[in-house]
């Protein structure tokens, strides 16, 4: 195999703080069936919402080291509290091509609506730092943004109450200002947050479209892989591992959570200890 096929061979690195990147990597699977992932979740240091953004930006580091060591070609920020603490950092010291999952939900949410009103709900981290808002003003300042920390969403999505009446409770709770602030397109800013995109559309109502940053997120990986010219143009040959799983804790929790969300069949997830990065 020469260097450009061992290239358009190499998989996309995906990181996430634990399960809720799972989201975009089922995304990249079923868009880009051709493509070979490795996958690490930050499970030991989980959650990363309520996490300093020095120390999001020093845990992205490490993870992008050791996903460089896996040879990967492009790396997707699976985790909308790195994307907004990190990814300028990791821009700016990484040669390889990032993806953020904020920036192509900005763009969806944008071309979405009608009235010029769009909320956003995420973890603590991603809110304080305004970059959704900051992402949509930046290309309409027309359009009015209003955001609302979750942050007892992750944990339930984790503890897998994603149709229980405590998460209806809490969800009305959280949501009620925004249905009264008129918004018709709200953005699911957190990895998370699509394993409960029904409770959300119940309780926001049909009117208000909600936007999923998973789903962008693979589309605008597809665009940029044509773009670099990285893109797999065939099937790994059978026998290949496509996916492989890493975690920093908690391998078997993790892996039934993926199993319970992938079509693919998780046979193992490796702990490594991402200090060592």
């Amino acid at each position: 195999m020469n260097e450009k096929e061992l290239l358009h061979n190499a998989p996309i690195g995906v990181f996430d703080s634990g399960v809720g990147g799972l989201t975009v990597a089922r995304e990249i699977m079923r868009q880009l069936p051709n493509e070979r992932i490795v996958y690490f979740g930050d499970t030991a240091r989980v959650p990363y919402g309520s996490k300093s953004p020095e120390t999001l930006t020093r845990y992205s580091r490490q993870i992008v080291r050791f996903l460089q060591t896996q040879q990967v070609k492009a790396i997707v920020i699976a985790c909308n509290s790195a994307s907004a603490c990190a990814l300028e950092v990791l821009e700016e010291e990484t040669a390889l091509p990032i993806i953020d999952v904020v920036r192509p939900g900005a763009k969806t949410a944008l071309d979405t609506t009608r009235n010029g009103k769009i909320g956003v709900i995420a973890t603590e981290a991603t809110i304080s730092s305004g970059i959704y808002k900051r992402y949509i003003e930046e290309s309409d300042r027309s359009v009015s943004v209003i955001s609302k920390a979750c942050p007892l969403f992750v944990p339930l999505v984790e503890e897998g109450l994603w149709e229980d009446p405590v998460t209806d409770e809490i969800a009305r709770r959280y949501l009620s200002e925004l249905i009264d602030s008129g918004i018709d397109t709200l953005i699911l800013g957190c990895t998370h947050y699509p394993l409960i995109r029904s409770t959300v559309g119940r309780i926001m109502g049909e009117k208000v479209c909600l936007v999923n940053p998973a789903y962008e997120t693979a589309r605008a990986l597809k665009r940029l892989l044509e773009e670099k010219g990285l893109e797999s143009e065939k099937r790994p040959e059978l026998g290949t591992e496509l996916y492989r799983f890493f975690v920093s804790d908690a391998a078997e929790k993790f892996q039934r959570f993926a199993n319970s969300i992938l079509s693919y069949g998780i046979l193992s997830a490796k702990v490594i200890n991402i200090e060592d990065y």
